[in-house]
């Protein structure tokens, strides 16, 4: 049976996240290889709830409270989903994990309690920042007509921007950790993510 693997594509809202890990599961499983497509929050039930409350359906929990429900998420998400297809052998890649909250609630929480509430989560293989500014980002959720949610006020984005600049620190040697320019075209961007994402699981 083949390894199985974890790869996480990571930025800010209109980085092209969603996007590119479609991609890179559909250029893997032309090559025959088993790759299972997921994200964050999970379509399990904490992350129903939280879609709900980003969406603004629900209210919002304050900072701290987030947290803990998105490391709860995480939690369900990898002992129903993530775990059992690397399990099988498949590489798994998620839209979002948990770099998501030291950037997101890491702006207003001590990071290092949110790796702390988070230290059971099993470490990606590989890890993919897709770095885009505010700005850019912010229009291209305006071209998609996309509804607001609750992260997305510019002055919100540029701290989260800072926060995912500042996941090296967080994460310190512990994983590999890549930030590609998200500005450049999304076949350039696909190909050298399939090209990262040969290269970790071959190591």
């Amino acid at each position: 049976m083949q390894r199985g693997y974890l790869i996480v594509i990571e930025g800010i809202d209109g980085a092209g996240t969603t996007t590119q890990a479609a991609r890179l599961v559909d250029a893997l499983r032309t090559t025959g290889r088993g790759a299972h497509l997921t994200r964050e929050p999970s379509d399990g039930q904490i992350g129903r709830m939280l879609r709900d409350m980003l969406a603004g359906r629900l209210p919002a929990v304050e900072n701290a409270a987030m947290a803990l429900l998105f490391a709860a998420d995480r939690a369900d998400h990898l002992h129903r989903e993530i775990e059992p297809a690397i399990a099988r052998g498949a590489i798994v890649v998620t839209d979002r994990y948990y770099h998501s909250s030291l950037a997101y609630q890491g702006s207003n929480e001590d990071r290092e309690w949110i790796l702390a509430i988070n230290g059971r989560a099993r470490r990606p293989d590989l890890t993919i920042v897709l770095e885009v500014s505010p700005e850019v980002a912010a229009a291209r959720r305006d071209a998609d007509q996309r509804p607001e949610e609750l992260y997305d006020r510019i002055e919100t984005q540029r701290r989260v921007a800072e926060g995912y600049r500042a996941l090296t620190t967080a994460v310190g040697t512990r994983e590999r950790l890549v930030t590609l320019d998200g500005a450049r075209s999304m076949n350039e961007l696909a190909a050298e993510i399939l090209r990262l994402a040969w290269e970790t699981c071959a190591g």
